[in-house]
């Protein structure tokens, strides 16, 4: 068993982001007899799972839905498929946002090219206008 500060200690947050998981649902520490929290193996899961997608970009709603799978299939098999699912459309984004990118990489590419262009122009042109001289 772990107190809300072993745990944050271990995970490297505060206490503070403990309490709001809690709030939120996605952990259900025991309570000792003098009402301080209690995490065990099952919250210490959660909370890597919590961290793990955190990680990976997943929305705090999208990891509570993850989480809270498992209570309600044992075997895990609900939130593996949630996982991969969720999973499978934030790659999306990643793809589509690189997509995005590499079109703004070459935007920038041509704009830099045509900008070194004039500059390379106008060097010359100032050139000549001194050689006139």
């Amino acid at each position: 068993m772990y107190t809300i500060s072993e745990l944050a200690q271990e995970f490297e947050l505060t206490t503070r982001t403990l309490r709001y998981y809690e709030e939120l649902g996605m952990l259900k520490p025991k309570r000792t007899e003098s009402g301080k929290r209690a995490y065990g193996k099952k919250e210490y899961a959660q909370l890597k799972i919590i961290m793990r997608g955190k990680k990976y970009g997943f929305s705090l709603a999208e990891i509570k839905d993850i989480v809270l799978l498992f209570d309600e299939d044992r075997t895990g098999i609900k939130q593996l498929e949630k996982t991969i699912d969720t999973a499978g459309q934030k790659l999306h984004e990643i793809n589509e946002r690189i997509k995005e990118l590499n079109e703004l990489k070459e935007d920038f590419e041509q704009m830099i090219q045509g900008f070194n262009k004039n500059l390379h122009d106008l060097k010359m042109n100032e050139n000549l206008v001194r050689s006139q001289i």
